[in-house]
């Protein structure tokens, strides 16, 4: 990854979230905005690959931000920072695209070590968030109807997609064409009513196909 945007309105969250990014990405070039309309301008004028994004920002819905940028940036990966766990922004912010959900109160360590999961592809979600998430998931998703909805080897797809394994690498290992596991992938996003890693990531915890 060569360029991070960073978008808090809080100088102190600002000053600590910036530490601990180029603490995970020592190399990373590091852009910071304190508004949305701040961002929108970095966006517009530079290609990121990273953006941590606050939800509740002095102009505007961060979860907002977030979907824009997915429009005009699909490859970036966008990933929420925040100190709101509860599900009305969770779901929000997950709906609107994001592929992490990070609580800025945890501990600065803690903090780090999600935020370097990235370089694996391992969605960096905060112990409390993914506590709520199987919550959620449990409440809204009847578990016999998901699991004979899902094929064996969509089900083995999901639990390799889960571990982080990019689709090159899920490819090799079930010596399947890369366009063919593109295929399973989208059948299972949409079978499970999901669109990101990190949910998942927590579909295939919850079905007991990762540890």
């Amino acid at each position: 990854m060569e360029h991070c945007l960073l978008v808090d309105d809080l100088p102190d969250a600002l000053a600590l979230m910036s530490d601990l990014i180029r603490r995970a990405f020592p190399d990373i070039a590091l852009q910071t905005a304190d508004s949305v309309q701040e961002a929108k301008r970095c966006i517009r004028r530079r290609t990121f690959q990273l953006a941590l994004i606050d939800l509740e920002l002095g102009d505007g819905d961060g979860a907002e931000l977030i979907a824009w940028l997915a429009e005009r940036q699909p490859d970036c990966v966008p990933i929420v920072g925040t100190i709101f766990d509860d599900d009305d922004h969770l779901m929000a912010a997950l709906q609107a695209g994001a592929q992490g959900y990070i609580l800025k109160d945890e501990p600065p360590e803690l903090v780090a070590q999600q935020l370097q999961g990235i370089r694996n592809e391992q969605p960096p979600l905060s112990p409390a968030i993914a506590r709520r998430m199987i919550r959620h998931f449990r409440k809204t998703h009847a578990l016999p109807a998901v699991e004979c909805r899902l094929s064996p080897r969509e089900s083995e797809t999901l639990g390799l997609l889960a571990k982080g394994l990019r689709l090159a690498d899920i490819a090799q290992a079930l010596g399947i064409s890369h366009h063919t596991v593109g295929d399973h992938v989208k059948a299972i996003y949409r079978k499970l009513n999901i669109s990101s890693r990190a949910e998942a990531a927590l579909e295939a915890q919850r079905l007991g196909l990762v540890d």
